[in-house]
């Protein structure tokens, strides 16, 4: 999902200088909000290693990211090529996993304090009248 984001950004940004910041503002809350909500699912349905997927889960796609965005750019966008490769693994690799880790990490927080809410609404409370 992050490499389809930034080709499509990097698109726009070729198109249309001029709109990029408010492309760039919603793709990046769209990343966030995915990461945060499928935590906060994780955590509310109690997944066992659950952090440390999570983790595994944001080394994985800072990685992927940056080889896919730089191959997506050069076949779609630009004629980027294997010298964008360095930066993309470096710089672009980390601030993916950090765009996934640190929502997670909110999610995962979040997550198993709505069991409580949940547990709440569909408990079953006696009647104080007696029936009969």
């Amino acid at each position: 999902m992050h490499a389809v984001v930034t080709v499509v950004v990097a698109g726009v940004k070729a198109a249309n200088p001029t709109e990029q910041t408010v492309v760039e503002a919603i793709s990046l809350a769209l990343l966030v909000g995915v990461a945060a909500v499928w935590a906060a699912v994780d955590g509310w349905r109690v997944v066992p290693g659950r952090g440390q997927a999570w983790v595994l889960a944001s080394v994985v796609a800072g990685v992927g990211s940056a080889v896919l965005s730089v191959v997506g750019r050069a076949l779609f966008v630009d004629q980027t090529g294997v010298s964008s490769l360095g930066q993309a693994l470096t710089g672009g690799a980390a601030f993916s996993a950090l765009l996934v880790l640190l929502p997670a990490g909110l999610g995962l927080v979040v997550g198993p304090r709505l069991e409580g809410a949940r547990t709440v609404d569909t408990e079953v409370k006696p009647s104080p009248r007696p029936r009969g």
